[in-house]
């Protein structure tokens, strides 16, 4: 059994690095996982685990130890390495796919995030669109959906389905290649009930917290929806607006 006491060791950096960095992660192709749950998802949806971290008397999850390195550390090292505040004693690393644009855009509903940079609500959004059946596509400038928080609150979606990254003219192409129309959530002339709309077959695009969506966004949209709230209520945060468009989507079937 391998075994590390000292949060000196090489392995501890590594693992410290991919908690923080984002460019550390590209570089490595590598994300890290925090939890025992994530472990479990991991097994259960057969993704490969490069290097685990445990510290003595959890009870570990089955998964795939085929090729993984399987380390005990000690509470120190933990604490360390964890990017919780309270550590739940296991840590791991599994190899990172990013994928580019998919290959073309005429099946099923699609996702968009425009902009999207708390990496909770990219987590929790991605999670959402798992639960109703819809595809993700984040455009430029959306949080790193292999920050250890998106991770977390994704409880495990990265290991169930693909999330794409493209461009907005890579985006146009696909939707006018499907006949697929992309609404907006946002405020305009044309704007209407996102309940009067047909969701079945379409593209729908959720902004960033603070601003909404760009008007690059918005220019391509064949028309935006709101969300019926109570007159005191000026706004949803995007990953509660999410919640709701991709609901409706999985309701209109």
């Amino acid at each position: 059994m391998e075994t590390i006491t000292s949060r000196s060791n090489p392995l501890c950096t590594h693992f410290r690095k991919l908690a923080r960095s984002r460019s550390y992660r590209e570089e490595t192709g590598e994300f890290l996982c925090d939890s025992p749950k994530l472990l479990e998802e991991a097994g259960l949806w057969g993704a490969p685990v490069l290097t685990l971290l445990y510290t003595e008397g959890v009870e570990l999850p089955p998964f795939d130890d085929h090729a993984a390195r399987v380390v005990q550390v000690s509470e120190s090292v933990m604490k360390s390495v964890s990017p919780m505040e309270t550590p739940q004693g296991v840590v791991f690393s599994c190899r990172a796919e990013k994928r580019g644009a998919p290959n073309n855009m005429k099946e099923g509903r699609w996702l968009v995030l425009d902009g999207v940079q708390d990496p909770g609500n990219v987590g929790t959004i991605l999670r959402t669109a798992d639960a109703f059946g819809w595809n993700p596509v984040l455009l430029p400038g959306c949080a790193d959906v292999n920050n250890p928080k998106t991770v977390r609150a994704g409880m495990g979606v990265h290991f169930r389905i693909p999330v794409y990254h493209c461009t907005l003219p890579e985006l146009t192409a696909l939707l006018e290649e499907a006949d697929l129309p992309l609404y907006g959530a946002a405020l305009r002339k044309d704007t209407v009930d996102v309940r009067e709309v047909d969701l079945s077959r379409c593209a729908a695009a959720v902004g960033s917290e603070g601003r909404g969506l760009s008007s690059e966004v918005l220019a391509v949209c064949n028309r935006t929806v709101r969300i019926p709230m109570h007159k005191n209520c000026e706004s949803l945060n995007a990953a509660a607006a999410a919640a709701v468009l991709l609901w409706e989507g999985a309701r209109s079937g």
